[in-house]
């Protein structure tokens, strides 16, 4: 039985901002619990407002807070404006250049930047950035302008941008025939058994957490999207490792997941369990070192290091590579320097 409330006459009136489909297995909750699981950077409070503003539906009619979703409930939060991303405003950002001509740009991008604005994040991001920097970037297929790929906001590195039609629809296909060059290095709780190895597994929204994505495997391999992800261990430094990591597909938080799936979580990746003591000892001394690593590097240890691809036009194979950020080295250096004490 849905509750009624009368604020709106018509759910057409509304702009959609997020939609769902409850999965099979789930228990009855109450919609606001639920919605905390799935919508970033939103409090229980918000998502009572909105209900109370009529702007929570499911199955097409609108809810209140205390509503229990059922398995295949459709739920819709609609509101009175547009989604915030779909209004650009150009920002005097800097942005590191690596690379630029007529038509492609490569960018150096630091930890903590978004690349384009989504819920939470309106401002400060690369693309708002991007659109003072540069005049009629072409729209990707999303209507982002000049993005042909991306990579998490607290992932440092090299991405590509188009500045012109041909050279976002030649890049694109590049990216989706998979023939892109693209190499992270990642550091990773656990000891590696592998000097390197390839996890394959399809990857997809976590049914629990929407906020992280899970491998699927076996009979539910269907719910996921291919992804394959190459790695070689660079050095062993104890209860971490430093990995590089190859992407032959280019998945929302690929390597992060992939990883993790394999036992390997990323260091300090909050999102996905890598922000505690994953391996080690259970001294306080031990205890004290990890949290001064997670103070230097706060925030996941991955770093977008080389990038190649062909240019639009002259077909030239273009490479480019970036230093290890300096937040992520001191810490990698912290590991080297207990691991070395570790084996005297």
């Amino acid at each position: 039985m849905t509750h009624t409330v009368d604020n709106y006459n018509s759910e057409d009136e509304l702009y959609e901002h997020y939609a769902f489909k409850v999965e099979k297995g789930q228990q009855p909750l109450r919609i606001d619990k639920y919605l905390m699981n799935f919508v970033e950077n939103a409090t229980r409070n918000k998502i009572q407002q909105a209900a109370k503003d009529g702007c929570i539906f499911v199955n097409g009619s609108t809810v209140k807070s205390n509503y229990k979703v059922k398995p295949s409930d459709q739920i819709t939060v609609k509101f009175e404006h547009p989604p915030h991303e779909n209004l650009l405003v150009a920002q005097d950002i800097p942005i590191t250049i690596v690379y630029e001509d007529e038509e492609v740009l490569v960018v150096n991008k630091p930890a903590g930047m978004v690349v384009h604005p989504g819920h939470g994040n309106y401002s400060g991001t690369l693309i708002n950035g991007l659109i003072f920097h540069f005049e009629n970037l072409p729209n990707n297929s999303s209507n982002r302008p000049g993005l042909v790929h991306r990579i998490d906001k607290d992932t440092s590195g090299l991405l590509v941008v188009a500045k012109t039609e041909k050279a976002m629809a030649h890049l694109s296909n590049q990216f989706a025939e998979k023939t892109s060059a693209r190499e992270y290095v990642a550091l990773v709780w656990g000891n590696i058994d592998e000097d390197e190895g390839t996890v394959e597994g399809n990857i997809g929204r976590h049914p629990k957490n929407r906020l992280q994505n899970t491998v699927y495997a076996g009979d539910e391999a269907y719910k996921g999207k291919p992804a394959v992800t190459h790695y070689k261990v660079i050095e062993r430094l104890g209860y971490v490792t430093l990995v590089s990591c190859k992407l032959e597909t280019g998945r929302t938080h690929q390597i992060r997941v992939h990883m993790k799936h394999i036992g390997h979580t990323l260091f300090n990746d909050e999102r996905y369990g890598g922000d505690k003591i994953l391996k080690g000892t259970t001294f306080t001394k031990y205890k004290q070192f990890v949290e001064n690593c997670f103070k230097v590097l706060p925030r996941q240890a991955l770093h977008a290091k080389t990038l190649g691809f062909e240019h639009p036009s002259t077909g030239e194979w273009l490479s480019f590579s970036t230093e290890i950020p300096e937040d992520m080295q001191q810490c990698i250096e912290k590991w080297r320097a207990y691991a070395k004490h570790q084996d005297s």
